[in-house]
């Protein structure tokens, strides 16, 4: 369904989904009110309507879709449908990256995270697009379309997980994967109007491509419509693998009547302010936790102004390592003269300082002691997700060259990798919009290990203002 006065576009309608969420879609199924084919044909007849507009989905296994919900795994979301991201492999399937430096042949197998997201008992419809290796904060490309946010079609639908969060948003299915490298679950999720909870370093199963990271940056979850998806993900994702280092989320199922101390940050490190709408949103979600009983403070940013150099030079290593070594790393066929704007400026920069490396990865790693220091006197942390509002397609486009795209870059995303780095949980929620109409999503940090505060805070908060929704 396309709605082309507002250039808004959903794919929500009466069959056999409707406007479910994953766990009711998977109540439905587990009730005999609906079975997991009829949801799954459901999901592909959205998809291909939808698609179009959207431009999220690089890959398509319809046919073994079908066949997978004929008899679909148990689990908490058993026989609902679902996307995996672009970067990750899935048996069968190629994984491309969002580059068009090579073709990616289908995976022989399932990589660790897929197979932890498959005990869900999801049905997975094919793959999600993605800017060229995650780098970018919007899933545009020098020479190909764009994907499309679903609340405004002339809007960026945020990154890496771009194509996810389009799916999601639009209703083709409840719930997609997502990763999140310097905030690629929250960025889109803040964009599309979706939940996206990045947890705790560690909690899921690392990725293939993090593991020869010399510091970890990246963490996989989902992105989805409901802070209950959300909450079923993580104790599905712990029930699997239960780490013992971390402190125990279970299936938080509801707010607390915990009290919480906020602590309120309203601007990054970057150079510019955040933006009078942004700031006023952020001030109103915690005018709204004040009403409900909760201490709300003004904090300084935890990390000081030398993380964005560190950052910025980490980001800049794994352009070049996948610029240099695409051969070796991806394929024989890596052809790096098709690497966009974006990937040859983060390797011409650290080529031309590749001797600041130890002293990166060593500010990285302090960075986790100084985030934690942060939470000795509040419990989480609450500030934009994003500096600015959602940019029109085009002002983050990879064809705008290096020198124009990365400054801009740095300004929109200043308040997501210090999570990263420091392997902290934070959750963007769509608690507000813009005057236009977009969504808005709200960031809140937690201690290593918390997810629990998280959810329970972001029960709380979606009870007390119910998410907007992108159709009648």
């Amino acid at each position: 369904m396309k709605n082309t006065s507002d250039t808004r576009v959903h794919a929500f309608g009466d069959d056999a989904i409707g406007d479910l969420d994953a766990v009711g879609v998977a109540d439905a199924i587990a009730s005999g009110t609906i079975t997991a084919v009829e949801a799954t044909e459901a999901a592909i007849a959205r998809a291909e309507s939808v698609e179009p507009h959207l431009s999220g989905i690089v890959h398509r296994a319809f046919d073994a879709a079908l066949a997978e919900a004929a008899a679909p795994a148990p689990g908490v979301f058993s026989g609902v449908p679902t996307f995996i991201k672009d970067n990750t492999a899935v048996a069968g399937m190629p994984t491309n990256h969002g580059t068009r430096a090579f073709v990616a042949r289908p995976a022989p197998a399932d990589e660790p995270f897929t197979r932890q997201y498959r005990s869900t008992g999801a049905v997975v419809l094919g793959k999600t697009t993605l800017p060229e290796f995650g780098f970018n904060a919007s899933t545009e490309f020098e020479d190909g379309r764009p994907t499309r946010n679903p609340w405004h079609t002339d809007y960026s639908c945020g990154a890496s997980s771009g194509g996810s969060a389009a799916m999601v948003a639009s209703g083709v299915v409840p719930f997609a994967h997502a990763n999140d490298g310097g905030g690629s679950i929250r960025i889109p999720a803040a964009a599309c109007g979706l939940v996206g909870l990045k947890m705790t370093r560690g909690r899921e199963e690392i990725g293939a491509d993090a593991k020869g990271m010399p510091v970890n940056i990246v963490s996989n979850g989902i992105v989805s419509r409901s802070v209950r998806d959300s909450a079923a993900f993580a104790a599905a994702i712990e029930q699997y693998r239960p780490v013992a280092r971390l402190p125990r989320i279970g299936h938080v199922t509801g707010p607390s009547t915990r009290r919480l101390r906020i602590g309120l940050i309203l601007d990054s490190l970057t150079p510019e302010p955040t933006d009078d709408e942004t700031r006023a949103a952020v001030l109103d979600v915690a005018e709204l936790a004040r009403g409900l009983g909760h201490r709300v403070v003004e904090r300084p940013l935890p990390v000081g102004p030398e993380f964005v150099k560190h950052f910025s030079n980490y980001w800049a290593l794994l352009g070049f390592s996948l610029h240099r070594f695409g051969p070796r790393l991806m394929d024989p066929s890596y052809d790096r003269s098709r690497n966009d704007a974006l990937t040859k400026g983060l390797a011409r920069e650290f080529s031309r300082r590749p001797w600041t490396l130890p002293g990166t990865i060593a500010g990285l790693r302090r960075s986790t002691q100084i985030y934690r220091e942060a939470f000795r006197d509040v419990d989480v942390i609450m500030s934009p997700v994003l500096a600015h509002t959602t940019p029109l397609l085009g002002h983050l486009s990879p064809a705008n060259g290096f020198d124009v795209l990365f400054p801009r870059l740095l300004q929109y995303v200043g308040f997501t990798p210090a999570n990263n780095a420091s392997g902290g949980p934070a959750i963007s929620l769509p608690l507000a919009q813009t005057s236009t109409g977009l969504p808005l999503g709200i960031h809140v940090s937690a201690d290593l290990g918390d997810e629990r505060t998280l959810l329970e805070l972001a029960f709380e908060l979606e009870e007390a203002r119910p998410f907007a929704r992108i159709h009648p």
